[in-house]
């Protein structure tokens, strides 16, 4: 039987590659593409592949983004796609089945697709469930990066999650509101969701995230919802929809 199998890479031309190279492979039914994270979350839900390509760098979600929000289903094997040897530690940290660092060469990919297999082989034995567990178990428990680097007018700063106040979206960029300044961030407001710790910063709505411990006060509104009150004064909204996130607050 073949194994269903889904390329994830915002890289036009890197899926293209592995899809040339997949389709060399007896043993593989490609069942789709995807070329950022949240079309990935949802293809893999619909899909259920047993074996996925994941680009470790991608717009909306990254890699291990996509990874979290899949929590709870069906998990494929997963080979990683990256083009940072930094991402290499961290992909056999939180067991994939292997990682291809680009550019890399058909007897590269060929090692990787045989050790994929191999471990799908063994998708009953109960060792690969035990492998993705710890893999969501690690992620879940994953501390937040130790700084943030952000990049203006040929400048190169680093902030460190504490120093955040609230972040918000602004289109494909974020802003990082401390203090007394505020940086932009290529990057979208699921992806830095991702990428920070769960426990100490908190999505109060769609594009508004706010660290736990710069809240100094809830104030409930008129309409279901609650003001945020910082500690610097900046009042932001929680919208009822994210009201599940009060107890995250520290709201009884």
């Amino acid at each position: 039987m073949k194994i269903r199998t889904l390329i994830i890479d915002d890289e036009p031309l890197a899926r293209e590659r592995l899809r040339q190279l997949l389709s060399d492979e007896p043993e593989i039914e490609i069942a789709g593409e995807c070329s950022n994270g949240l079309e990935a979350v949802a293809a893999i839900r619909a899909m259920r592949p047993g074996l996925i390509f994941l680009d470790v760098q991608m717009p909306e979600l990254d890699g291990f983004g996509v990874l979290n929000s899949i929590e709870g289903g069906a998990m494929p094997v997963i080979v990683f796609v990256t083009a940072h040897d930094k991402f290499a530690l961290r992909a056999f940290e939180v067991h994939a089945a292997d990682y291809l660092l680009k550019p890399f060469n058909r007897e590269r990919f060929q090692t990787a697709l045989r050790r994929a297999l191999e471990r799908a082989g063994r998708r009953d034995d109960g060792s690969l469930q035990e492998r993705q567990s710890a893999l969501l178990s690690e992620l879940a428990s994953a501390k937040s990066p130790e700084r943030l680097v952000v990049k203006s007018a040929g400048r190169i700063a680093w902030v460190r999650p504490e120093e955040i106040c609230w972040i918000e979206a602004a289109d494909n960029y974020v802003e990082l509101h401390l203090d007394e300044k505020s940086h932009l961030l290529r990057e979208t407001l699921n992806a830095i969701e991702a990428r920070l710790a769960p426990g100490e910063f908190i999505r109060i709505s769609r594009s508004v995230i706010v660290n736990k411990s710069r809240v100094r006060e809830l104030q409930r509104l008129f309409y279901g919802g609650y003001a945020v009150i910082l500690q610097n004064g900046v009042k932001l909204t929680l919208s009822r929809r994210y009201r599940d996130k009060l107890k995250h607050l520290g709201m009884p």
